[in-house]
């Protein structure tokens, strides 16, 4: 009896943990094609580099916008034949979360809702700039977090070990 009144007490204490997409949307979107119709006349075997960055910015209380940031440069040698940046943005409502928590839903569960809209605009404005599609393979947002909070718990340590 004693036990269900400490777990009724610490439910009532703790926080309700919520977590609600409100709304996603495009934030911006470039494309560049600087070879011009020159690119045509090349045989289609290019090089693609992706590059990926996130940002979070708190826009009120429990309300967070995530900005998913994809840029995807395609080369014939050192020439480029298009680079495209995509800022798939979503607002986010995170509520009975802190500290670590909060940082690992804010940067893998919003990213890999986000990722499959940034993905699509990526293909369709290739298509549309009239070169064969690309499809980005899937990003595992979980990994990568692990691995920027394991780097940042190593340069912590060398930082205190230089500092001691």
């Amino acid at each position: 009896m004693a036990e269900e009144q400490n777990a009724a007490a610490t439910e009532a204490q703790a926080p309700e943990q919520q977590f609600q997409m409100q709304r996603i949307y495009l934030k911006d979107l470039s494309f560049e094609t600087p070879m011009g119709p020159e690119v045509f006349k090349k045989q289609w075997q290019p090089q693609v580099n992706q590059e990926l960055n996130t940002k979070t910015t708190k826009v009120d209380e429990d309300l967070y916008e995530v900005n998913l940031t994809l840029t995807v440069t395609t080369k014939f040698e050192e020439e480029v034949a298009f680079l495209i940046e995509v800022q798939q943005a979503g607002l986010f409502t995170v509520a009975g979360l802190e500290g670590q928590q909060l940082a690992q839903v804010l940067n893998t569960v919003c990213p890999n809702i986000l990722f499959p809209y940034a993905r699509e605009v990526i293909d369709n404005t290739v298509t549309k700039g009239s070169f064969p599609a690309l499809m980005l393979p899937p990003i595992n947002f979980d990994a990568l977090f692990a691995a920027a909070m394991q780097q940042a718990a190593q340069e912590a340590q060398a930082k205190e070990q230089a500092d001691a």
